[in-house]
Order: C-alpha cells, then sequence, then structure tokens
C-alpha cells in the first residue's frame, strides 16, 4: 500500500504524518521507528508543508542515466559517482529557490529533475539485496546548478560550490513508501513547459544498487538523502520562473526561481 508522509507546521508546531484524502492524519514518535498514529486529523489546506525529512546528509549522482551519457559521449560509469549537497541547499515545498549573488555576473542556473531516495534504518555495508530494506521511500528532488562553476577553474573541478548555493536542493512534496522505483517517471515542468520525461529504469546503477554501493563507502542514516541523479532535458532559469517536477505516485515539487 503506497503511503505518503509528510512534515508539516500548523499552529506553530512541528508534526509529521500521512495524507489521507483532504486530511492530514498526525503520528508521534519517529517517523523511521515505529511512528504511532494518532486520532487527529487536520486539514491540509490549514498546514505549512515543510521538507519531508531533515537529512543529515544529501547525496547526489552524476552520470546515474543511460541517455544523458550518450548524449554528453559519456561512457557509463564503473562504480556510482557522487558529490554531497550542504544543509543550507534543503528547500521545502513551495518555497523559493534564491538567485545567488554569483549568478548576477550572468551565470546560469540550471534545474534538474530527480528521483530521490529516502533513507529508513542505519545501513552499512549493505548488500544489493538487502538494500531495500533500508529505504523508508521516495521523493521527488531538484539538484540545482550553477553549471558554469564546475569547470571554472582547471585545476579543481568546484561541483559542492555549484551545487551547494542556498536553497539549492528542494525537496517533496511527500515521502511515498510502497513504490517500485523501476516503474517510475519523472517529468519536470518549467513555467508549465515539459522540458524533462524520462524513465528511472534507464539509470545505470538502480535504487538498491547505489544504497549497496554508497553504504561500503560511509553509513547511512535515517532521513539521509541519495538523488539519483538526472537525464537528458536540463536547462536553465530565468528570475520569476516556476519549476515543477512531477513524479507519479509521490507527487509534484513546485518551486518558484526568484
Amino acid at each position: 500500500m503506497i503511503q505518503h508522509w509528510i512534515r508539516f507546521l500548523h499552529l506553530d508546531t512541528v508534526r509529521f504524518g500521512t495524507i489521507e484524502g483532504d486530511k492530514i492524519r498526525v503520528f508521534k514518535g519517529d517517523m523511521f521507528d515505529s511512528p504511532r498514529r494518532t486520532d487527529i486529523a487536520i486539514n491540509l489546506a490549514e498546514a505549512t508543508l515543510l521538507t519531508p525529512v531533515v537529512p543529515g546528509k544529501v547525496l547526489a549522482l552524476w552520470n546515474n542515466y543511460h541517455a544523458l551519457g550518450r548524449k554528453l559521449g559519456l561512457a557509463p560509469p564503473g562504480e556510482p559517482l557522487y558529490l554531497m549537497k550542504p544543509p543550507n541547499t534543503y528547500l521545502a515545498p513551495g518555497a523559493t529557490i534564491r538567485k545567488p549573488r554569483v549568478a548576477d555576473s550572468g551565470a546560469k542556473v540550471a534545474f534538474e529533475g530527480e528521483l530521490a531516495i529516502v533513507i529508513g534504518s542505519t545501513c552499512s555495508g549493505v548488500t544489493p539485496d538487502s538494500a531495500p530494506d533500508h529505504i523508508f521511500g521516495y521523493t521527488c528532488a531538484n539538484d540545482v546548478t550553477v553549471n558554469e562553476i564546475i569547470g571554472r577553474d582547471p585545476t579543481f573541478p568546484q561541483w559542492v560550490r555549484a551545487k551547494g548555493f542556498d536553497t539549492f536542493c528542494p525537496f517533496g512534496p511527500v515521502v511515498a513508501t510502497g513504490l517500485n522505483p523501476a516503474m517510475l517517471v519523472v517529468r519536470t515542468l518549467l513555467n508549465g513547459e515539459v522540458r524533462q520525461d524520462y524513465p528511472v529504469n534507464d539509470m545505470v546503477f538502480s535504487a538498491a544498487e547505489l544504497v549497496s554501493r554508497i553504504s561500503q563507502d560511509m553509513t547511512l542514516e535515517p532521513g539521509d538523502l541519495i538523488l539519483c541523479g538526472t537525464s537528458v532535458g536540463v536547462g536553465s532559469m530565468r528570475p520569476g520562473s516556476t519549476i515543477e517536477v512531477e513524479i507519479d505516485g509521490i507527487g509534484t515539487l513546485t518551486n518558484r526561481y526568484e
């Protein structure tokens, strides 16, 4: 059964729960460890959505889709290639992606619609077969990037800086559990126009493989996010734009860029 988990603000209190129609069923305890269902239901319209989880770390993949690799003339990597996005990048659904100061010099700011894995339990050195047991669910993400910064200095590729500006990691609006990620399609719309429309099953490394391989390098904790990478159709945003990342079964992540 698919469930949609959210974090939200209501009457100055941060809570979490599941969406039931136009209401939120409030839970208590820990979302990742035997959460307790209550009898409290709140109108969804009365809540302010927050990021559905608060990750200790966000890992973002590069060159993890065959179609984009072919377009860029890149061979599939032999192992996951990833970077980290810092906590200052985390942004809630409906909040505003802010134009970085460096963009005043004419640098373009790009959207990258992605599927994100939400870790549900601590895992270190797990196998691909057991990795799904450590996945809580999936959410939508936008790996915002100032592409021109990456190769600006030929002695040091600046991946973290290019993707680490304030507000550069919107994700949400929910964490969906009970989904088969291989059946999902990611669509990204800029001002209502579809710019990306690609199947998740084109990934070089599947969700289970990503969790397994990355867990060989570092311990993954509940709430951590793995952004699975993006495919063809990445483009730049102008201030005043609306960017939407849609994944059936999860929902739509909507943010303005100003």
